[in-house]
Order: C-alpha cells, then sequence, then structure tokens
C-alpha cells in the first residue's frame, strides 16, 4: 500500500507551510513515529512524524517550497517493491496536490527543442498528460525570468523540473552542478545577471532597491493576526509610573540573573491577580475568564517577524525561576524550536519598545486576549516631590490597549494604577 505524506496543521491559523528539511532520503526506511520531514509553521519549525511504516518513495514537496495544508508532500510505500509504484504515481500526485493554485503550462514549446534523446536516461519528460511537472518554487522563478518551463528538461525525481533547472535555462550556475546539462539552446530570454535562486534565508538579506522580496511564514501570520485585531472596538489608557524602586531592586538582584523582562511580567502578572476582566478575552458566547495568568511577550525574530512566548502561570513562579524560562523561551524563539503550546497560550501581552528608547507607543490588541500593554523607556525627568521642592526621578510611560467590548475605561485605569503602586512603593514584593 501507498500512503501519502501530508502537510500538517502545526497551529489553528496555519493555511500552508514551508519544508524547512527532509529527514530522510527517497529509498530509506522509515519507522512509524519517526521524524521524516521538519516543517516551518507560522511561529516555529516543528518536527512531522510518519503514521506508518515504510520506505519514503518520492519527495513531491522540495526543501525550500511551501505547500497548502493538507496537500500531499512526499509518498511512503510500505515495502520496496512498491517504491517504483509510487514513483510513477508522483508526478501526477505532486501536480494536483501539492500545487492546486498554480495554472497549468502550455504544452507548446516557443522554440525548438532538443530531441528526446538528448537527456539523461535516467531523466523522463516533465510533460505529464498535458501537465507541467515542476515545483513552486521552480514555477515562481521561471514566472520572474521570463522561461517558458515546457521548454525545460527536469532533473527532479521523474522529470520534475526544479529550481536549479530554471537557473541553468537563464546561464546561471545551478545548485547541483554535477546534474548534466542539456537546456543551454533552451533559453528563451537574456539571463539578467544579477538575479539567484531564492533561498530559505532570503529574508535575512539587505533587500535591493525597487524589489518586491517575498514574505516568510512567520511575517504572514502577524498581517493575518493583525488585520484580524482591526476588527475589534479598542481604546487606549496611558500611564507615568515612577521606576527609581524598581530601578534599584533590579541592580541588586541582576547579578542573580533576573532579567528586568521578568520583573514586569511579575509585576503585571500579581496585578492581574485582582483585576481579572483585564486577563480575560471576548468570544460569542461571552467574557471568557482565563484559569491561569500567562504573559506574553513580543520578541522580534532575526528574519524579520515576531513572536509572543508565554510565561505561564507567571503569578505563581518566583522571580529567579522566571527570568530562567525567559532567557529558555527566548532563545528556543530565535532557534524556531518553540512548541504551539508556548507562544499561542498567553492571557495578556506586553510589547517593550524600551529598550530601544521609545518614550511612548500604542500597541495592537493581539487576536484571542482582552488587552496588551506598551511600556515605554525608562528616563531620569524633573518633577515636582511631595514635599513641593523639585527633584529628579526616573520614570516611563505605559499604554494599555483594550478591548472595549468587555473592558472599560475605570479596568484599564484601576488595572494601571495598581501597577503603578506596586511598581513605586512595593516592588519587593515580587521576589517573594
Amino acid at each position: 500500500m501507498i500512503h501519502d505524506i501530508f502537510m500538517p496543521a502545526l497551529s489553528s491559523t496555519m493555511t500552508q507551510g514551508k519544508i524547512v528539511s527532509w529527514a530522510k532520503s527517497p529509498g530509506e526506511k522509515v519507522q512509524k513515529g519517526e521524524t521524516v520531514v521538519v516543517v516551518e509553521s507560522d511561529k516555529a519549525d516543528m518536527d512531522v512524524e510518519s503514521f506508518h511504516e515504510g520506505y519514503l518513495a518520492t519527495i513531491l514537496v522540495e526543501a525550500g517550497d511551501e505547500a497548502p495544508v493538507g496537500a500531499a508532500i512526499a509518498l511512503l510505500a510500505e515495502t520496496q517493491e512498491e517504491i517504483e509504484k509510487a514513483q510513477q504515481q508522483a508526478p501526477s500526485t505532486g501536480s494536483s496536490h501539492s500545487q492546486p493554485s498554480q495554472p497549468q503550462a502550455t504544452d507548446t514549446p516557443t522554440q525548438p527543442t532538443e530531441a528526446p534523446k538528448a537527456a539523461p536516461a535516467q531523466k523522463q519528460s516533465s510533460n505529464r498528460n498535458g501537465r507541467i511537472v515542476a515545483s513552486p518554487r521552480a514555477r515562481k522563478l521561471a514566472k520572474k525570468l521570463g522561461v517558458d518551463l515546457s521548454t525545460l528538461e527536469g532533473s527532479g525525481p521523474y522529470g520534475r523540473i526544479i529550481a536549479s533547472d530554471v537557473e541553468e535555462a537563464v546561464g546561471a550556475t545551478p545548485a547541483t552542478p554535477s546534474t548534466p546539462s542539456t537546456s543551454t539552446a533552451l533559453v528563451t530570454t537574456p539571463a539578467p545577471t544579477h538575479i539567484t535562486q531564492p533561498s530559505p534565508a532570503a529574508s535575512q538579506t539587505p533587500a535591493t532597491p525597487g524589489e518586491v522580496q517575498p514574505m516568510n511564514t512567520l511575517q504572514k501570520a502577524v498581517v493575518q493576526n493583525m488585520t484580524a485585531s482591526i476588527e475589534v472596538p479598542d481604546f487606549h489608557v496611558g500611564y507615568t509610573i515612577t521606576t527609581d524602586a524598581l530601578d534599584g531592586l533590579y541592580k541588586k538582584i541582576k547579578p542573580k540573573g533576573v532579567t528586568m523582562t521578568a520583573l514586569l511580567a511579575k509585576a503585571i502578572a500579581v496585578t492581574l491577580q485582582k483585576h481579572p476582566i483585564v486577563n480575560a478575552s471576548y468570544t460569542d458566547q461571552g467574557i471568557h475568564y482565563a484559569n491561569n495568568i500567562n504573559i506574553a511577550i513580543a520578541v522580534a525574530m532575526p528574519d524579520g517577524g515576531l513572536i509572543t512566548p508565554v510565561l505561564k502561570n507567571a503569578d505563581q513562579i518566583d522571580i529567579y525561576s522566571l527570568s530562567r524560562n525567559w532567557k529558555g523561551l527566548v532563545e528556543r524563539a530565535r532557534a524556531k524550536q518553540l512548541q504551539p503550546d508556548e507562544y499561542n497560550s498567553g492571557t495578556f501581552t506586553i510589547s517593550n519598545l524600551g529598550m530601544f528608547g521609545v518614550d511612548r507607543f500604542d500597541a495592537i490588541l493581539p487576536p484571542g486576549q482582552g488587552a496588551i500593554l506598551a511600556v515605554g523607556a525608562s528616563r531620569p525627568h524633573v518633577v515636582a516631590t511631595d514635599e513641593g521642592l523639585m527633584g529628579v526621578k526616573r520614570q516611563m510611560q505605559v499604554n494599555i490597549t483594550c478591548d472595549h467590548r468587555i473592558i472599560y475605561g475605570a479596568d484599564a485605569a484601576a488595572f494601571l494604577r495598581d501597577l503603578a503602586q506596586l511598581i513605586e512603593h512595593n516592588p519587593q514584593s515580587l521576589t517573594l
């Protein structure tokens, strides 16, 4: 029996995923429960295990390519004898499942091509039943470079056209130089000298002026979430908090590994205990009061986009453990190794741009939460003291964005007042 390996849905918002790498090569033995492929979801890279035992017969979606959730990305044969049968099915399966939205290229070549006998013996025609069998990346690159796919001979499994075939056609250095080239005479447009094959890390390189650079999976997820947030009727409330006492505490416990991020998260979590409505969220059935206080904190990713690792039960965990947890979350987030529950279980979010020197800003409400707190930089200010004198105190501006369907102005103001009282007058309680 031959089984499809499908693109899994690794999160509730995921509509398509990118293949990061294949853990197995065609022909290799696969055990049930063994990792076969690593898939990039909208937030992290996840190992995908096989539900069956057998042999990886053929790969339909290559590393670096994308496929919609539920699409077949590979075929698994139960026996070695079925591998060849599965490979024969591969072109039509890959065309119909992995690339449902791709227009089919014409079968008529625009220029004379070499006779089929000129192709290496192991290659087969990429044209199957009037369809051009090509990877999504090859199609995208061909469209960009103006290459007619019907004129190319694919070097992929059973004649599938891959990105390096398109590069060869325009005279670029192929990704696999050992593959025999038969397409030198098939160039349909002059070869631009500045274009190279896209790579999964392309988003990390500076963009060329005038270039439209595709978004990565994480950036697309951010767009989706922020667009959904526009429909929520929200409002903003600001507050000025004096941080001298908190700064003094931080200097004392910083050598023990405590971070300011953990201190702020702890202070907010403790305050949320008194204001459960600010930790709640709106549903069609009514107000959902969370069972736990899970503080999500926005972290910028090196290759674009942001992710919100979650400090679970932040009100109940001591500040030292909380700091260690946060350090581990950030390391796994930037390595794209977070589990879904570590970034989608937040009940309240912090966005801290104060570390960049920003004084004050408005944060956009995350979907599924009732509030997010924007934290500005702590700076020295000249202020009037209670004794009527002038003095210098360090202060920071915080600004809360709330879902007005469940949280009202008085709720937000009371929460910020109590947060300020804790930070200004009793920060030592955060170490208990």
